[in-house]
C-alpha cells in the first residue's frame, strides 16, 4: 500500500475520524494505563505520537505531564491536531522516514499506526524507530490482532469509510511477528499485553495486542 493513498484517505476522513475517535481514550483503561506506564518510563525526556491523527493521546501524554510531539502523515490531520491543542507540537511526517535526528526521543508511542504497513515497511518502521529512540528509550506499540472475520496475518481493504471513498489495508498481525520485528531492531520487549474488545461500544470489536519494547544499547553511547 503506498504512503500517498494511506495520506489521501486519511485527509478525507479527517474531519469524521476526529468526531468519532478523538474521545476514544475516555472509555479505555487499558491503553490509559499503558499511555501512564510510558510516560512514567519517559521521566523528563521527549516522547513521540507516531500517527498521532487528531492528536488526542499526545495531549493525554501531556496532561500526565510529558513533554510530547505528535507526527502524522495527513497535513489534515496535523492541521486539526493543532487547532485541538495549540499548545503542543504536531508535524507531518512518515514513519518509514522519521523527520528527527539519532537518539533524540527518550520515548514513543504507535498507536495502531503500524497497521496500514506490510511486513517490509514495519521492518522499515522498526528500525526508523530505533534510530529515533535513545539508547535505553521505550516504544509502545498497538495494533488489531484478529476479529471474526479476519484471522492474524490477514488484511482487511476498505474502500469507503463513514461514507466516504478511501484506500487502505488493514493488516491484522501476529503478536509473535511483530515482537520478532521489534527485536531484529534493536527493542527488547518488556511487556505483552493482549486483550478482548473493550464492552459498551467504544471501539472497533477487535482483539489487540500491546508490546512495550526497550531500546538495547548504553544510554551513554
Amino acid at each position: 500500500m503506498s504512503g500517498d493513498a494511506v495520506r489521501a484517505s486519511y485527509d478525507t476522513v479527517a474531519s469524521r475520524y476526529t468526531q468519532e475517535i478523538a474521545g476514544e481514550l475516555a472509555g479505555k483503561p487499558v491503553d490509559r494505563a499503558l499511555l501512564g506506564c510510558l510516560a512514567e518510563l519517559a521521566g523528563d525526556g521527549l516522547i513521540a505520537d507516531i500517527g498521532c491523527g487528531p492528536g488526542h493521546v499526545a495531549a493525554y501524554l501531556a496532561d500526565l505531564g510529558a513533554e510530547v510531539v505528535g507526527i502524522d502523515l495527513s497535513p489534515a490531520m496535523i492541521e486539526i491536531a493543532t487547532y485541538r491543542y495549540p499548545d503542543l507540537e504536531f508535524q507531518v511526517g512518515d514513519l518509514l522516514a522519521l523527520p528527527v535526528q539519532d537518539g533524540k526521543w527518550a520515548a514513543a508511542v504507535c498507536a495502531y499506526s503500524i497497521i496500514h504497513l506490510s511486513e517490509g515497511e514495519r521492518r522499515t518502521a522498526f528500525a526508523e524507530l530505533a534510530r529515533a529512540i535513545a539508547a535505553g528509550g521505550w516504544l509502545l506499540v498497538s495494533f488489531h490482532v484478529s476479529m471474526p472475520e479476519q484471522a492474524p496475518g490477514s488484511v482487511a481493504h476498505v474502500q469507503e469509510w463513514w461514507g466516504q471513498e478511501v484506500d487502505l489495508d488493514f493488516h491484522f498481525l501476529d503478536p509473535v511477528q511483530v515482537t520478532e520485528a521489534m527485536t531484529t531492531a534493536g527493542f527488547a520487549v518488556m511487556a505483552r499485553t493482549e486483550r478482548q474488545p473493550w464492552p459498551g461500544g467504544v471501539e472497533v470489536a477487535s482483539r489487540r495486542c500491546y508490546l512495550l519494547g526497550q531500546r538495547q544499547g548504553h544510554p551513554e553511547a
